[in-house]
């Protein structure tokens, strides 16, 4: 598999399992942000250079084989392991959570000043 078609493979798990648009890995990357851990950004960026350079007849040389497939084992691995129905999921029990503790906190004042006031 070529480094062209190793960055192009990552850049599509990035869209199907994160749901980040965009062409090409650099560009998904950099959309997909803190949603990709430090490690698996830097390894992306290894995959993102060996596609560069090895468009060029000279510098493909430079591109080293054994930090390409490894970059591109530990990206897969990562991205097959997320669920995007588990994304949303956590995103919007996450959103319940909140507006459920900030009901709890204004209920709790109400109750307080009403009772301060003299009415409960």
């Amino acid at each position: 598999m070529t480094p062209e078609q190793q960055a192009q493979d990552i850049a599509d798990l990035i869209g199907a399992r994160l749901g980040i648009g965009g062409q090409g890995l650099e560009r998904k990357v950099r959309r997909a942000g803190r949603l990709l851990p430090r490690r698996i950004r830097r390894e992306a960026g290894v995959l993102i250079e060996g596609a560069k350079l090895s468009a060029h007849p000279k510098l493909s040389r430079m591109v080293d084989p054994a930090a390409q497939k490894q970059a591109y084992r530990d990206c897969k691995r990562f991205l097959e392991q997320i669920d995007g129905s588990e994304r949303i999921i956590r995103f919007v029990l996450g959103i319940v959570t909140a507006n459920a503790f900030n009901f709890l906190a204004v209920s709790a004042a109400l109750i307080a000043v009403l009772v301060w006031r003299g009415y409960l």
